[in-house]
């Protein structure tokens, strides 16, 4: 099976969970004996230097292809949006560059299946049923314009607020709009998909989660030994994200440095805006740049998610778990991971909840170390990528013979 995997940004390195999730699912494929290429977007705001060549890691690939996309947000266009019909979420991937090598692509390859991964490249479906025959699959990393109406919610400035939910609506009339443009759904999670049927979704349709080579992680329970410590790690230049550290650091920790003033919080993500990259708070320190977030995350016998916009699955959180971390989360943050509260994982929607929790952790410790090792457990026998690329080729043969017997 030939399969074309599209990309909106350059899917290395796997340091958030939209590179990790392209990566495992696609060297998951190859490991199956798929014939696996890629066409990535390499963007201003998550470049990647290549002038030294592809990683190494990406040898399992047959081709791979980048092009340089300009996606900066300027505000005056963010504000000229406000007359226009297209959504500007979108609109900043549409690239001519990207388009002339995808038709190069097409025209010189014959492909089975082309994935796109998200809805961002939703654009280039004309050319793509231009130019190719192949099955085309929508990979839906999230439900696009959930993330922003949740964002929107939370935000309290009211012209704010208004402009994103402006947006998070143009958003979403693109993303129904396209639905049955697509051969084949692959949703995330269960409930993900249930969604996109409610919106008028009916051709054929999967759900696979993001899945890991469990090979690459490998739990380490030597940080329960140590004082127990706090962490968070995710791309700071991702709206939910950002929200949510903010959050944190705002409403819980004072609280919770008063009642346990050496407990130590330790963030990291990169490109954080100035108020997080300054932060001056007791007992809490930003990591700009880790080379491992793996190592990262060891380091903490907690891991902490207090997330309360986003979509899809957080691929941080079940990395955490696999590597034996208590994690504390958001019932957003455990949306697609069907964990069980305080064996696997502890839940927390409020601050009374996080402060409750954190306590609950401090007082046990290191006793806590039985949910780690649950929660290790949990992912490693429900998120195998070989065993979900194996569920998702067999669906993808059914409906390719189906598609040559009609």
């Amino acid at each position: 099976m030939k399969i074309l995997q599209l990309c909106k940004k350059f899917p290395y390195p796997a340091k958030d969970g939209e590179a990790i999730a392209v990566l495992q699912m696609s060297k998951a494929l190859s490991s199956c004996g798929c014939e696996v290429s890629l066409l990535a977007m390499n963007t201003s705001r998550h470049y990647v230097d290549l002038n030294d060549g592809l990683p190494a890691d990406l040898n399992y690939y047959k081709d791979v292809h980048f092009v340089s996309v300009d996606n900066r947000i300027h505000w005056f266009d963010a504000l000229t949006n406000l007359f226009k019909k297209e959504s500007y979420h979108i609109s900043r991937f549409i690239s001519a560059d990207y388009s002339s090598k995808l038709i190069e692509v097409l025209k010189n390859n014959h492909f089975d299946i082309i994935q796109l991964e998200t809805l961002y490249l939703a654009p280039f479906l004309p050319v793509i049923k231009q130019y190719s025959d192949a099955m085309i699959v929508l990979r839906a990393h999230n439900i696009e314009h959930e993330i922003w109406s949740r964002i929107a919610s939370q935000v309290k400035f009211i012209p704010k607020k208004l402009y994103l939910h402006y947006l998070s609506n143009k958003l979403k009339k693109f993303e129904i709009s396209t639905l049955n443009e697509y051969d084949f759904l692959v949703a995330i999670t269960e409930r993900d998909l249930a969604h996109f049927k409610s919106l008028g979704y009916k051709n054929g349709c999967i759900s696979s989660p993001v899945g890991f080579d469990l090979s690459q992680y490998h739990a380490d329970y030597k940080a329960f030994s140590g004082p127990m410590k706090i962490s968070f790690i995710g791309s700071l230049d991702w709206m939910p994200n950002i929200e949510a550290v903010r959050w944190f650091l705002s409403q819980v920790w004072p609280l919770v440095n008063k009642k346990f003033p050496t407990l130590e919080f330790h963030f990291a993500g990169r490109n954080a805006p100035p108020d997080l990259a300054n932060v001056n708070l007791n007992q809490v320190f930003y990591h700009p740049e880790v080379s491992d977030a793996k190592s990262f995350m060891l380091e903490y016998p907690v891991f902490i998610v207090p997330i309360f916009a986003g979509s899809g699955i957080r691929v941080k959180i079940l990395e955490a778990m696999a590597l034996g971390r208590v994690v504390i989360t958001t019932s957003i943050g455990l949306e697609g991971i069907p964990a069980r509260h305080k064996e696997q994982v502890i839940l927390a929607n409020s601050v009374n909840d996080f402060l409750e929790s954190i306590q609950q952790c401090y007082d046990q410790y290191p006793k806590i170390i039985g949910i780690g090792e649950n929660a290790q457990s949990f992912v490693s026998n429900q998120f195998d990528s070989s065993k979900l690329a194996g569920k998702l080729i067999h669906a993808y043969k059914k409906v390719l013979n189906l598609h040559t017997h009609n």
